[in-house]
């Protein structure tokens, strides 16, 4: 099945996944050590605490009129990360691959209500991705990322979306190992409350030099996830470099990453309000297709960020 990564066009919009990890963690009471989510496929009772999670989001896609980029549960599945929660390199890839089937299973059903329902795999930093880590170079990280690029590539997901990037060198080396295996990618990178990346540069000095950096291997787009409409909104400069931007992924609240992960409930803000920030958005840059939430998101957010949109 050759991979696929969907083609802009006017009237169709992408709606994503919300805040998977903060809502199976603060809404159904489920630990993720190491912020990973794929450990509870073992778990019965957190299986359908997932399944029920993702038919609710589905249906607020359906409900929208948008297509599907469904993904959520591999996030954590580098080499480094699986190690830390005790898998083996054959035991990771398996709970890869039982991530991508169990997203499948869960579609099936919604076949004919969507009109486009495209399975994403999720990379994360090999570190700390709020965090200033020890410098990864672009040779390292394309070393290091091929390993669940190549696992990936054989569960035949869509596209890959890496999510949380904050490092210049380690998404250019993503880059090259996405393009060598054959698989699309869209780069999302964070913005904290400087309005630029953590280790330093600008949104769009991190977009021009991926792209002069990785060359003919540069990703399909980019994107920002995991930063609240007022730190990214003063990040989208003007200029031709905006048109590489398809993908904005959103916090429910302005507030200090980690701290909104670790609070023990839900910080989810103000649906609406946040639906009318993105819906904003929409207007000034029409390009962007691609709408979703992050941190402390979920249905009541994605329905209201898609009518805005919409």
């Amino acid at each position: 099945m050759q991979a696929i990564f969907p083609s802009r066009k006017s009237d169709v919009h992408y709606l994503t996944e919300g805040g998977t990890e903060t809502e199976i963690m603060y809404k159904f009471g489920h630990e993720l050590p190491h912020f990973a989510m794929y450990p509870l496929l073992d778990n019965p009772k957190a299986v359908r605490d997932l399944e029920r999670m993702f038919q609710r989001y589905l249906e607020t896609v359906a409900q929208s009129g948008f297509s599907a980029l469904m993904g959520g549960l591999d996030y954590r599945a580098s080499p480094d990360w699986g190690k830390l929660l005790g898998y083996s390199a054959g035991g990771l890839a398996e709970m890869q691959h039982r991530s991508i089937e169990f997203l499948r299973d869960v579609a099936k059903p919604y076949n004919k209500q969507i009109a486009s329902i495209l399975f994403v795999g999720i990379v994360g930093p090999k570190g700390d991705a709020y965090s200033l880590n020890r410098t990864i170079t672009a040779e390292e990280s394309e070393d290091y990322h091929s390993i669940q690029l190549e696992t990936l590539k054989d569960a035949k997901v869509d596209f890959v979306w890496a999510a949380t990037f904050n490092n210049i060198p380690e998404a250019v080396g993503l880059s090259r190992a996405a393009a060598r295996i054959g698989l699309p990618l869209c780069i999302s990178f964070t913005l904290d409350s400087s309005h630029k990346l953590k280790s330093g540069p600008t949104l769009k000095e991190a977009i021009l030099s991926v792209d002069a950096e990785a060359g003919d291997n540069k990703p399909i787009c980019f994107g920002i996830n995991c930063s609240h409409p007022l730190e990214l909104e003063p990040a989208l400069e003007p200029g031709n470099w905006i048109e590489r931007v398809r993908n904005i992924r959103p916090n429910a609240v302005m507030m200090e990453k980690i701290s909104l992960c670790k609070l023990g409930h839900l910080e989810e803000g103000n649906p609406s309000e946040l639906g009318e920030q993105m819906g904003a958005l929409a207007k000034r840059f029409p390009h962007i297709d691609m709408w979703g939430g992050c941190c402390g998101t979920w249905e009541a957010h994605l329905k209201e960020i898609a009518r805005q949109v919409a």
